[in-house]
């Protein structure tokens, strides 16, 4: 049976994840690895550089537990795929990529909505490396939604869909596609009716991961480190 690690960087995405995920590959095994202080101490000087070796660490342990593949559920660490991938042994999948792809692919100007900074700056590197690959140059906008991430870490997600709605409203008039960078903002894309596309990485993210599988299991290569589609 396939067997598909999961690396999280907060707790509060396992479960949409794992759904959509045991939705799209029934017959997988999935398991889930948590370090929840990584997105913190990538705001740090002082444990920053201890990032891509954990990293390293859980996917060489996901492979040492029978796993084809790995995802990286946070856009906060999608850029550190390729150097996990190469030095763990195993494909890193990055859970936003499909959908920068989609968002390149639908227009010109990009709204780029995070509720961290650590998490929005990758994000949009991101979206200008998929469409340097699509031999494009969109114009994108970018906002962090003040006070979203603190109300959804105490269980407000309520407020968090409020302030993070309030966003794509403002942000979609001027854009032609609002790309929401973490995966725990997929609940607040719900709320709102702007006229343009209002993308998540959950369905699209899962959806590659499936392409991946059924393609069959291969060395890591640039599809893996997030170099090519």
């Amino acid at each position: 049976m396939t067997r598909v690690a999961l690396i999280h960087t907060g707790a509060v995405v396992i479960a949409p994840i794992t759904t959509q995920a045991r939705a799209a590959l029934p017959d997988a095994t999935l398991f889930n690895y948590l370090d929840d202080r990584i997105v913190a101490d990538l705001g740090d000087d002082e444990h920053a550089a201890s990032v891509p070796d954990r990293l390293v660490h859980l996917a060489e342990a996901a492979r040492l537990a029978g796993a084809e593949v790995v995802m990286l559920t946070c856009s906060s660490i999608s850029g550190y795929a390729g150097d996990t991938a190469a030095r763990a042994g195993i494909p890193v999948l990055r859970i936003d990529e499909a959908m920068a792809d989609e968002a390149v692919a639908i227009g010109a100007r990009i709204a780029v909505i995070a509720t961290l900074r650590t998490t929005l700056t990758p994000t949009v590197a991101l979206l200008r490396e998929r469409a340097a690959l699509a031999e494009m140059t969109p114009a994108l906008t970018e906002e962090v939604v003040d006070g979203a991430f603190a109300a959804v870490s105490a269980g407000d997600r309520p407020l968090h869909d409020r302030l993070v709605g309030d966003a794509i409203r403002r942000l979609a008039a001027g854009a032609d596609v609002v790309v929401l960078a973490q995966a725990s903002m997929a609940s607040a894309a719900t709320t709102v009716d702007v006229g343009v596309p209002v993308l998540t990485s959950i369905v699209p993210g899962i959806a590659r991961l499936a392409e991946h599988l059924a393609q069959g299991s291969r060395t890591p290569g640039p599809m893996d480190a997030g170099d090519a589609s």
